[in-house]
């Protein structure tokens, strides 16, 4: 039998992390069409709202139910808008290690939303799943991915050279792929415990999350 994460939801004060639904396809098409986010990730460039259709229809669906990890969009609690998503993959069932990768939206950066997100979802995925082992990766020119992590209180374990492919804007509003190296960050349970004491002081908002069955 396939070990897999529940269907769940789950909340802090200002967001909610819950599964994907066909409402979210235009805004998942616009957030995803952010050059920032071509950057550094592997989406198709375009990104079309065929792309979004089929991820949140298909692809963040089965990497619950084949036990790879759970996909979550982020989404705000008093307006339900979509500011971004957070997806756990190459979970590792025995190890009880998983990969956390994220994306926010451009309307929502400088809020807080990333880390935020990411540190709910690592206490839920240590105190409820009993993991052991939440991995990042940043590509090595990423800063922006690398504060997320230190304000995480992750720890940087190294780097994997040439192992990762960006892409960076050309002269004729093109694509071009250039290789990079890997920053590895590792957040373990005991790692969190002045995680929420950092975050509160640095974000002002309340830090622990509930989680509950998705309807």
């Amino acid at each position: 039998m396939t070990s897999t994460f529940p269907d769940i939801s789950i909340s802090t004060d200002r967001l909610v992390l819950r599964p994907f639904e066909e409402a979210d396809v235009p805004a998942l098409t616009e957030m995803m069409a952010d050059d920032q986010i071509a950057a550094w990730t592997t989406q198709p460039v375009p990104y079309t709202r065929d792309e979004a259709r089929d991820h949140v229809t298909r692809r963040a669906p089965v990497a619950r139910t084949s036990g790879d990890g759970i996909v979550f969009a982020v989404t705000e609690f008093l307006t339900q808008r979509l500011v971004g998503t957070v997806e756990l993959g190459s979970t590792d069932w025995r190890v009880l290690s998983a990969e956390a990768r994220y994306a926010t939206a451009s309307w929502a950066r400088g809020e807080g939303y990333a880390s935020e997100s990411l540190l709910a979802v690592a206490q839920w995925l240590f105190h409820d799943q009993k993991f052991e082992r939440l991995e990042l990766r940043t590509a090595a020119d990423n800063t922006a991915g690398q504060q997320v992590a230190q304000k995480l209180g992750c720890i940087s374990e190294g780097v994997l050279r040439n192992a990762w492919i960006a892409r960076t804007r050309t002269e004729d509003g093109g694509w071009a792929e250039i290789r990079t190296d890997l920053i590895v960050w590792s957040l373990l349970p005991e790692d969190l415990d002045g995680a929420f004491e950092q975050m509160a002081e640095a974000g002002g908002y309340a830090p622990y999350p509930d989680w509950h069955g998705a309807h």
